[in-house]
């Protein structure tokens, strides 16, 4: 295999592959070990040969797209500090078709004053869609923040048939 290990730090070999969505393509990027990225993007050089679980994500990515997957079991890993990686974690953990507030997410990571440090935070996600930053909403419901732009967020919140939690 001939992997792509442009912009890596770690010793350990990057690939990537893309692939077609509804909400246009889509670039997954990870190790033998573990999925680093799932990006939007236009462009992006993919590796000749991927390991079998980019392959997963691939499929489980389209299952999601199809209506017939709502959660990710994939290894998946992001560099981050312990309040991003708690910020993260806790995305995880919002159900399918359900949304929150920034207001509510920070309260769920201990500290209602890290509002905007929550949303810095969800602009750094880099495992769009999997780790599901699109679910968390401004007050009062108003679509806000989403690196992929808001026609995605909204799309995705419709594909899940999102209610509103608060």
């Amino acid at each position: 295999m001939q992997p792509s290990t442009a912009g890596d730090p770690s010793t350990q070999n990057r690939y990537r592959i893309s692939m077609p969505s509804p909400v246009g393509r889509l670039l997954i990027e990870g190790t033998e070990h573990h999925i680093n990225a799932v990006l939007f993007t236009d462009e992006g050089e993919e590796s000749p040969e991927v390991p079998p679980l980019l392959h997963l994500a691939v499929k489980q990515l389209q299952e999601y797209f199809d209506k017939t997957r709502r959660t990710f079991d994939f290894p998946m890993q992001q560099e981050g500090t312990p309040f991003q990686q708690a910020v993260w974690h806790q995305l995880t953990t919002i159900p399918f078709g359900e949304t929150i507030t920034y207001l509510a997410l920070a309260k769920r990571v201990g500290n209602v004053k890290s509002i905007r440090a929550v949303g810095t935070t969800n602009g750094r996600n880099n495992l769009a869609i999997v780790v599901p930053c699109h679910r968390v909403i401004g007050s009062g419901g108003v679509l806000t923040g989403y690196a992929g732009g808001l026609w995605r967020k909204q799309w995705l919140l419709d594909h899940e048939g999102g209610g509103t939690l608060f």
